[in-house]
């Protein structure tokens, strides 16, 4: 009888054993994760939060320790019941992946690589709606420890418009209807040839190439005449597509154009951020946000792209003879000096889009895609060096992220990935067009 209690009793601690064992594994490796995050930022696991899950993870540790005694103290050898071998296999099968994956996560995040939380970081802050992203996971300090190693530097001042001579391109750098009747044109450089080697007659010209193993797609507009800016029919209370906005204008090449109020990712995206000038109204004149780079950038009756820092008012634009505009930035290239980029240039890698104009007046519409988890693209470095390459004198970036499209003759021809990660573009407020 005595022996019988007593395997009776065992059997009851053994059982024990296996569910504060199960508890406990359970709890310890998703508490301990928390409580890895709460001693960055507070921002997503608040003080008492904090607290709770440190009680919770004492106590799962607790119940692992007594679980594991008085499972190894009643442990016997014998043979498992196949239902109940399965169950145990898949069980520790799930608590290794998880326990693994709660590391992985810490380790991404505050391991000895920084690649992931600079790329999470200076991704986020640059949507400017969205840095609680990173918020959750970092406090000021490190964030700001962040973009000391990732930044980018404006070049100074506004662009020299005497800087651009608006001319049409030689004939001889036409592309003739039988190569074999001219001598072969001399180019500076491949981006020259691509440039300048186009159809007679023809206003536009699109290359295709890549970038980080994204695709890219430059629109070479050689009347820069045509290039305006175009809004939403709802301005102010809800963004259109770009799809719908080019063909109601009649465009030819349409790209998007400057940043949005977009509050948790959720907004019309009807109201813009800063000025927009559209045939020399002021349509928007907004403040600017937290953004402290970029400025307006726009086309003057003379057709020359003007890149206006940040704190120029509406009114000093018209009075430059700004005919068309919008808020964005960061500038690229100034008067021919270009940016200062260091690390992932405090963007991260992701779509963006940009505008330039060549010394000639060509002008220059930029995109570059991101991938279908939208974690790869270009930084504001990429971009820079592509506008330098093609001969860009002013260059600055426009909206990114899921904004960037680029529209020929009413259907998009990047892979604009929106918030749900799906292939498609997103309401916008202003873009810039090619009209026809």
């Amino acid at each position: 009888m005595k022996e019988n209690n007593k395997s009776l009793q065992g059997s009851r601690e053994k059982q024990y054993g296996i569910h504060f064992l199960m508890i406990g594994l359970l709890l310890a490796p998703g508490l301990g994760l928390s409580l890895l995050v709460a001693s960055h930022s507070h921002r997503l696991i608040t003080d008492w939060l904090e607290n709770f899950c440190m009680a919770l993870f004492g106590i799962s540790i607790g119940l692992i320790l007594v679980g594991a005694y008085y499972y190894g103290k009643n442990q016997k050898r014998e043979t498992l019941h196949p239902k109940k071998l399965w169950f145990k296999v898949l069980y520790t099968f799930f608590i290794i992946i998880y326990v693994v994956g709660c590391t992985s996560v810490g380790v991404l995040l505050y391991g000895p690589n920084v690649t992931f939380k600079d790329w999470l970081v200076t991704t986020a802050m640059a949507t400017m709606d969205h840095e609680y992203y990173c918020q959750w996971f970092y406090n000021d300090a490190e964030i700001e420890e962040v973009f000391s190693r990732n930044f980018l530097q404006e070049p100074e001042g506004s662009t020299d418009e005497s800087l651009i001579d608006i001319r049409p391109p030689e004939a001889e750098q036409l592309k003739p209807e039988h190569q074999e009747q001219v001598a072969e044109i001399a180019y500076e450089n491949k981006y020259e040839k691509q440039i300048l080697d186009r159809e007679e007659g023809a206003i536009y010209q699109i290359i295709r190439f890549k970038v980080n193993g994204c695709n890219a797609y430059l629109a070479v507009i050689y009347e820069p005449s045509r290039v305006k800016v175009v809004v939403t029919n709802r301005l102010g209370k809800q963004g259109q597509y770009l799809e719908k906005m080019a063909p109601a204008s009649k465009a030819l090449v349409a790209i998007n154009g400057g940043r949005f109020y977009d509050p948790k990712h959720s907004s019309a995206g009807g109201q813009p951020k800063g000025i927009t000038i559209q045939n020399g109204k002021v349509l928007t004149n907004n403040t600017y946000g937290k953004v402290t780079s970029g400025g307006i950038i726009g086309f003057t009756e003379e057709d020359k792209l003007v890149l206006l820092s940040k704190g120029t008012t509406a009114k000093q634009a018209l009075d430059k003879k700004v005919r068309d505009a919008l808020s964005c930035g960061p500038f690229l290239i100034v008067n021919g000096k270009s940016a200062y980029s260091k690390g992932n240039s405090g963007s991260g890698y992701s779509a963006k889009t940009a505008i330039g104009q060549r010394p000639d007046g060509i002008v220059l519409f930029l995109v570059v895609d991101s991938n279908s988890t939208r974690t790869k693209g270009a930084t504001y470095a990429d971009m820079t060096a592509i506008m330098e390459n093609y001969g860009a004198i002013n260059a600055a970036s426009l909206d990114g992220g899921t904004s960037s499209v680029m529209v020929e003759k009413g259907k998009v021809i990047n892979d604009p990935i929106d918030g749900d990660h799906k292939h498609q573009s997103r309401p916008i407020p202003t873009g810039f067009i090619v009209a026809k």
